[in-house]
């Protein structure tokens, strides 16, 4: 149902293996897509994936730190000297629209779309619906004015009723596949109408993507029904309690301890310290997740691609995740 891949996850400077924040977010194999944030530099990482400025809906800012945003004015750039025409939407604060309209302006910046701008926080109490997404802010605490999006995709099909159509003796083949496709069948004089051998099944799949945040708390109420929270965890709590309050970022502990105890099912911790730069020490802020949270939990990496796909015949969903080639 949907997929995204993560574009950047270092936090307040690029490194030699991950670039600053960034997400593209998409529904499966269909070309609309949301890009959550845009740090310096993810117009060249999308260079290296398969998601085109072209079909791109939205642009999501959680707030004005420059690892989150500073990437916006090439990104936009770009897409105009590639020729796009279609209207796209900047969800931000006041200030980097502001920042962004300066940036064109000095810079003679022609171009060949509209932007269309949206306040972050005029989604808190009134969702917006873009190509099939439906998006919300939540409030988060940091530096600055911080917000989290939530995303709901719901998807519907038309599923044969097997049952109905063996009672009803309507032949196999050809006269199925109309009757699927909402057209009502006459034969032999008898008319069998389509809404009586086709159940609606809907299927709705939800992500949060939370900006800077030190209270994962203040996502209680958002993450009911959230099939998977992405959230930084910028540090260890060991290394937060040495760093101290001031940056006003989450550590791994924080954020875990929360999702166990709301229950969530699927969890990604991105943002990461400079001085995790490897993997291997990145390690413990995995074991430190894993000890306070027992659902399935993620270090996110740069490229990595994620698919959240419904389960057999239930409603459970299920988090698979695919490396980048």
């Amino acid at each position: 149902m949907l997929h995204w891949q993560f574009l950047g996850t270092s936090a307040g400077i690029p490194t030699k293996k991950r670039n600053v924040s960034a997400l593209a977010l998409g529904q499966y194999q269909r070309k609309p897509w949301l890009l959550i944030d845009c740090g310096e530099a993810t117009q060249h990482q999308l260079l290296h994936t398969d998601w085109s400025m072209h079909h791109l809906s939205a642009i999501c800012i959680t707030h004005v730190h420059g690892d989150h945003c500073y990437g916006l004015p090439g990104a936009i750039a770009s897409a105009s000297m590639h020729k796009r025409t279609a209207p796209l939407t900047i969800i931000a604060p006041d200030a980097v629209w502001q920042w962004l309209q300066q940036t064109i302006a000095l810079t003679d910046m022609h171009l060949t779309y509209e932007l269309q701008f949206i306040h972050v926080e005029q989604l808190l109490h009134a969702p917006i619906t873009l190509d099939g997404f439906v998006i919300e802010t939540h409030a988060l605490n940091h530096r600055v004015p911080s917000h989290a999006f939530k995303i709901t995709y719901t998807e519907s099909k038309r599923q044969l009723n097997l049952a109905a159509l063996e009672h009803a003796q309507v032949p196999k083949g050809k006269t199925w596949g109309l009757l699927q496709q909402g057209q009502d069948v006459e034969i032999n004089g008898h008319t069998y109408d389509s809404d009586d051998f086709v159940i609606q099944q809907q299927h709705r799949a939800c992500v949060i993507v939370a900006g800077d945040n030190d209270t994962p708390e203040l996502l209680q109420d958002a993450c009911v029904d959230v099939d998977v929270l992405i959230h930084e965890a910028t540090y260890t709590q060991e290394v937060a309690d040495k760093v101290g309050s001031f940056p006003m970022h989450s550590s791994a502990k924080q954020v875990a301890t929360f999702a166990q105890n709301t229950g969530l099912p699927n969890l990604i911790l991105t943002h990461f310290s400079s001085r995790y730069a490897t993997k291997t020490l990145l390690q413990p802020l995995l074991q430190e997740a894993q000890q306070f949270y027992e659902g399935q939990v993620f270090l996110a990496d740069d490229f990595q691609v994620y698919h959240l796909l419904k389960n057999g015949e239930s409603n459970r969903l299920s988090l698979f995740l695919q490396s980048h080639s």
